[in-house]
This record gives C-alpha cells, sequence and structure tokens, in this order.
C-alpha cells in the first residue's frame, strides 16, 4: 500500500490543493483548515449549505493567502496575528474556539450575505472530542487533524454505482487528505483502534468517518447530485453513519509523500 494522493484545503470548504509532500504537524498537514469563513453569528460557512465554496481559489503564501472567484477580483490576505480575537464555532453545535478576524468584505461579496474569514492563530485551542488523548488538537476540520480514503473502497462504489445506472465519482467527492493505493475495498475498517506507519511517520487511525450531503456536491462546479451519498445509504449504513474513509491522528511529525508505503501496526 502507497499515498498516492495528498491533498489540503486552506480555507475549509475550499478548492483542494494538490501536494507532493506535505508536513504532518499534530492538528493536520501544514497549512490545512486553518481558515474559516463564518457567519454574522461566528458559526462556520461550509459546503453542506453554502457549494460555492467550491469556486474559492486558495495559493498560500509566506504569512498569508492569496484568495480568487469568479467575478470578483483577487485578494491577499495576511495572517492576522494582531488582528481582532473573536471565538467561532466550527458548527452551531460546537463549543466556540479562539481565531483571529482577517477580513469582511471580499468573503460578503463572495458569499452574498454577512461573512468574514477567520484564521485559526493558535491551532492548541481546537481539541479532539472522541477517540483521542487529552492533548491532541484539530485545525477548523470537521473534527480530526487528517482524513484518509481507500482507492480500493471508492473502486467498489464506483462499481455499485455503475450497477446501478448511474455515474462514478471521484475521490475528491470525499475531501481526503491523504489517498492510498493497492489495499482491498474496506480493509480500512479494521483499522480502527490501530497504528499506521506511512513513510517514517505514526498515525492513530481514530474513528470512521460519516459522510454527509458535501460528497453530492462536484468538487469542481458546485452543482448538487444524489449520489454517491444515496449509495453509500444503501451499501454502507451503520450505526455511526453512511460510512467511508477514516480519521487519524498524527503520533510522529515530520513529512509525507507521495509513494510512502502503508503499513499497519
Amino acid at each position: 500500500m502507497r499515498i498516492t494522493a495528498l491533498y489540503t484545503y486552506p480555507v475549509k470548504g475550499c478548492h483542494r490543493l494538490e501536494h507532493d509532500t506535505a508536513a504532518v504537524e499534530p492538528w493536520g498537514l501544514a497549512g490545512d483548515r486553518r481558515w474559516l469563513m463564518v457567519d454574522a453569528e461566528g458559526v462556520g460557512i461550509t459546503q453542506r449549505d453554502t457549494p460555492v465554496l467550491t469556486r474559492l481559489t486558495v495559493t498560500p503564501r509566506a504569512g498569508g493567502l492569496e484568495l480568487s472567484a469568479p467575478g470578483l477580483p483577487p485578494l491577499s490576505v495576511d495572517e492576522p496575528a494582531d488582528g481582532p480575537e473573536e471565538q467561532v464555532r466550527v458548527f452551531r453545535a460546537k463549543e466556540p474556539v479562539p481565531a483571529r478576524v482577517a477580513e469582511k468584505e471580499w468573503s460578503t461579496r463572495f458569499l452574498g450575505r454577512d461573512a468574514r474569514l477567520v484564521w485559526q492563530a493558535d491551532p492548541t485551542g481546537r481539541t479532539i472530542e472522541e477517540q483521542a488523548l487529552p492533548g491532541d488538537r484539530v485545525s477548523f476540520a470537521d473534527g480530526y487533524p487528517v482524513l484518509l480514503a481507500n482507492e480500493g473502497s471508492l473502486a467498489a462504489l464506483n462499481d455499485w454505482l455503475v450497477e446501478a445506472g448511474e455515474e462514478a465519482v471521484p475521490v475528491t467527492r470525499f475531501r481526503p487528505n491523504l489517498v492510498i493505493g493497492g489495499a482491498e475495498p474496506w480493509i480500512e475498517d479494521g483499522w480502527l483502534g490501530r497504528r499506521l506507519r506511512i513513510g517514517d511517520l505514526t498515525f492513530r487511525a481514530a474513528k470512521e468517518c460519516a459522510r454527509c450531503v458535501v460528497t453530492t456536491i462536484d468538487q469542481e462546479t458546485g452543482e448538487k447530485g444524489r449520489q454517491p451519498l444515496r449509495m453509500l445509504g444503501a451499501r454502507r449504513r451503520f450505526d455511526t453513519g453512511l460510512l467511508f474513509a477514516i480519521n487519524l491522528i498524527p503520533d510522529k511529525l515530520g513529512v509525507v509523500r507521495l509513494g510512502d508505503t502503508v503499513g499497519v501496526g
């Protein structure tokens, strides 16, 4: 088994970035989901209700980001190290976490409603709620630092879709950080509670990933459909949700690379 793709999403919900290598930090891959657009109440805006985020292109630079989207002039944003402090919620039902406001006008124009872009200046400020150690932390990702998807499981899912007369979907629908090849379909189900060795690093396989409506959104156009969520409901429904991919927590930090071998401890 080997790593076949590496992705990050600097602003939660934005179009993916592809990498050959990525540094692993305690709270996720370097630069992954440290920025978040929030609404007037300080609650995170995600693709779940705002698919236009798929059209947000982000280019990291030293000390900030370059943002671009159709119909808007590009914007360069600095990390607001001294910006206004605010408590925000990644989801409405979650506990507030500290952030700093980076800008308001461009985000409001892009989303067509009152919004602002915030930055997670202190990545140690958000804990992991389940299947974690007390010192584990996470960025503005849904709940865990790293999401791993298996090409073999995707192939099995796409076989089901094609048999049902539906179109196959790319792995990008699931917005993973790491993608592995050379593994049997659904073998990752048996990795929970164990450790993965990826290159020179180790990760804890903490929790399965329950999927939501984001999987039905075309990540290139923002258009919504029905699949693959309906098929997951028919074939991958468990007590914990409609499952695809697993969540990881880094144990040992360093760098992951395309082609790194993957082993299970």
